[in-house]
């Protein structure tokens, strides 16, 4: 385990870099993942960290005790700091101080849709990005493509929001998705307050791609006209709509109810 005092250390500029800038973040194709369950997720999922970087006084925690355990096991590189220079590269109140740098993820080439997938049209909230994202994970849809407007997927507050779900599904990212719905060989469902057709009364036995939209705008009139659906979620309240997050967690576990409907019948 190697100690860092000092803030002129050419690593924890780095570090610094990494915690508080997009730009720095999509430079060096990197993330940090900030907690222990982050941590613990991208080690169950995805096996050793580049880095993992603690406080000297997390080290008595045994959770995080255990997690540098496991991650020198693998040979990986541990990094220890104090208190007062490790809460500069945390965005976590009161946070156990462990954080993982890890290369962000890229897929390969994208498939197109083929099989059940989230299309996000500039949702631009990263909370409401991270839930979606949680959501769909949760779901077992394994694909998301996200447009140019996009919060950052690879971002802090999304990650945090999506709680692990990055290390399960492939994220596409500045994405046209235009053309993505014109090549689809699926069903595309574009969500809409004001659609005619409603949720429940769709066959979701079979893959289909969701389109979400803008928290205000909603998603964009081209996409609603290439969909092959325009769906709204019905609700008993005076309220005007759903948060976009919410209204993504409902269309998703329907299709998961109706598909687990169809396996056992």
């Amino acid at each position: 385990m190697k100690h860092i005092i000092s803030r002129d250390n050419a690593f924890y500029k780095e570090l610094k870099g990494l915690a508080t800038s997009s730009q720095a973040r999509r430079k060096a194709s990197r993330s940090l993942l900030d907690g222990v369950h982050l941590c613990q997720s991208w080690l169950d999922l995805r096996g050793a960290p580049e880095h993992c970087v603690v406080s000297e006084g997390a080290l008595a925690n045994p959770e995080v005790a255990a997690i540098v355990a496991r991650v020198e096991a693998l040979h990986a590189h541990v990094t220890a700091l104090p208190d007062a220079l490790f809460g500069a590269i945390s965005q976590v109140e009161h946070g156990v101080h462990i954080v993982f740098v890890v290369a962000s993820p890229v897929p390969s080439k994208a498939p197109g849709l083929v099989e059940s997938s989230v299309l996000l049209d500039g949702v631009q909230d990263p909370g409401n990005v991270g839930s979606i994202l949680r959501s769909a994970a949760a779901s077992g849809i394994k694909q998301v493509y996200c447009s140019p407007g996009t919060a950052f997927c690879w971002s802090p507050k999304v990650l945090r929001a999506a709680m692990g779900a990055h290390f399960v599904i492939d994220i596409f990212e500045n994405i046209e998705l235009a053309p993505l719905v014109r090549a689809a060989k699926i069903p595309v469902l574009a969500t809409s307050g004001y659609a005619a057709e409603q949720l429940y009364a769709l066959d979701l036995r079979g893959p289909v791609a969701w389109v979400l939209g803008h928290e205000g705008q909603g998603v964009s009139q081209e996409l609603l006209e290439l969909a092959t659906h325009r769906v709204a979620v019905p609700h008993a309240g005076k309220v005007e709509s759903l948060n976009v997050a919410a209204c993504a967690a409902v269309c998703f576990f329907e299709g998961l109810r109706q598909g687990l409907g169809a396996t056992r019948a």
